[in-house]
């Protein structure tokens, strides 16, 4: 088992240092777009406990948008918001010193929604390389709290999907 986890590490960093085929990491080399009129840019993140489990709010303009995440992911976003540590590092702290180790740093995320489903577009910056990675949502807006990047919505998708929120929400904080 142990040789497993030290295998994981070796591909993770291969996957960093030198960039799988854009058919298996599912990325793309233009760089990042700075946000449009059309795009909103993020200007809080929290991250709550709700009757129907852990979210991550995503706050702008006076909206909220819930993002529905597990435990574990919620923890890990909750400790690179506040700065605490866990006992051993979760998986998004251990790409954060990978990336960090190598000179890469996440630049920004893009969140979307297609279909019901919350999607991140992570861009990272790499020596003299940038790529934007197909992630899960709760990932992509993990990895971009640790490396204080901008987290951006479509202002449509803040439109549909943002919530006024009442001060007496029952959401409580983790």
């Amino acid at each position: 088992m142990k040789h497993l986890g030290r295998l994981m590490q070796v591909w993770l960093v291969f996957i960093v240092v030198a960039g799988l085929p854009d058919s298996v990491s599912r990325a793309q080399t233009e760089p990042p777009s700075p946000p449009s009129s059309s795009q909103v840019t993020i200007s809080d993140v929290q991250v709550r406990l709700s009757d129907h489990g852990p979210v991550v709010l995503l706050k702008a303009e006076g909206k909220t948008i819930p993002i529905f995440v597990d435990m574990t992911v919620a923890s890990s976003i909750y400790g690179a918001l506040t700065g605490e540590k866990m006992p051993r590092p979760m998986s998004h702290d251990l790409m954060h010193s990978i990336l960090e180790a190598f000179g890469g740093k996440v630049t920004q995320t893009v969140i979307t929604l297609k279909g019901g489903t919350y999607y991140g577009a992570l861009t990272v910056a790499f020596k003299d390389q940038v790529k934007v990675f197909d992630s899960r949502s709760s990932d992509s807006i993990a990895l971009a709290i640790h490396f204080k990047a901008p987290i951006i919505v479509s202002r449509e998708l803040l439109d549909s999907a943002g919530k006024v929120l009442t001060p007496e929400s029952k959401a409580q904080t983790l």
